[in-house]
């Protein structure tokens, strides 16, 4: 009957509503990654003992209130050879973007190299980036001066990781050192330079390792 229509038209647009709804609580649809599920969902333990260990030489890191997919960058191996964060999967990661007109980054770069040499391994790697894009053979040769060698050297010439790292931060300078899970997720972000091979760097890695010594 024609009178029908507007009360049949209303339930279907009340049950597609419903459906949006349940979809977007699961995670489903975009903008919504889901609080309680998700690639992420897992890390909500890690990002609790982060939090806890971010003190003292190393409190200005920020865990993120729910870890996220960290941002897909691509840039150059140690062999020169293109890869992306995604493929060094498997183990937690300090990615930290330096550059050598950064006179903070260069300050902090000893302690990075510390870090790595003591807790460095299958499960840990800091994965320093250097954004430089001209004289690019200045990063490495710095590198050596400094007597940096535990540090892979892990090299963005084409300027894309830079401004994809400032979005994703909202952090607009150097240095910035994000945290990665093993899966691939942001823990936690530091805005500037830091102690990392102090006391609290090192009890914040292996918190985040969830390790006690």
């Amino acid at each position: 009957m024609p009178g029908r229509t507007p009360i049949l038209a209303g339930a279907g647009v009340a049950a597609l509503a419903v459906l949006g709804l349940a979809l977007y609580g699961s995670g489903l649809l975009p903008g919504n990654t889901g609080a309680g599920s998700g690639p992420c969902a897992a890390a909500k333990p890690t990002l609790a003992r982060v939090d806890a260990a971010a003190r003292g030489e190393v409190a200005a890191m920020q865990a993120l209130p729910q870890a996220r997919p960290a941002p897909d960058i691509r840039f150059k191996g140690p062999d020169g050879t293109e890869i992306g964060l995604a493929d060094l999967k498997g183990r937690l990661l300090l990615v930290n973007l330096w550059a050598t007109w950064c006179a903070p980054c260069k300050a902090e770069m000893p302690a990075l190299d510390r870090l790595q040499a003591q807790l460095g391994g299958p499960d840990f790697q800091v994965v320093a980036i250097n954004v430089d894009t001209r004289n690019l053979e200045k990063p490495p040769e710095w590198l050596k001066q400094a007597g940096i060698h535990d540090l892979a050297f892990y090299a963005d010439p084409g300027g894309r990781v830079l401004p994809v790292i400032q979005r994703d931060t909202q952090s607009p300078g150097l240095p910035t050192t994000l945290l990665v899970d093993a899966q691939g997720c942001t823990l936690g972000v530091m805005k500037g330079p830091a102690a990392w091979a102090s006391p609290d760097g090192l009890a914040l890695i292996r918190a985040a390792l969830g390790r006690t010594s």
